[in-house]
């Protein structure tokens, strides 16, 4: 687990809200900052990795808990 995590809380929105959220986030950060975006659109468990892998960045993690799905994404570039 990376210490410091920058939390993106976008439950409640649905996609692409989510992604925006993280490609926003992304854009301002430096490279190696960790997001995590929350979000339940269970579409973002597939639509935020597809763009993370297009975009060069990494998968750290993928998860889902009690309906939250969590995907932490690294920025690489």
């Amino acid at each position: 687990m990376v210490d410091d995590i920058k939390v993106i809380d976008a439950r409640g929105s649905f996609c692409p809200g989510p992604l925006m959220e993280l490609i926003k986030g992304i854009r301002q950060e430096a490279v190696g900052t960790v997001f995590e975006i929350w979000s339940s659109d269970a579409g973002s468990a597939k639509d935020i990795p597809e763009w993370v892998a297009r975009a060069g960045h990494e998968v750290v993690q993928n998860r889902e808990e009690d309906g939250i799905y969590k995907v932490q994404v690294k920025k690489v570039r």
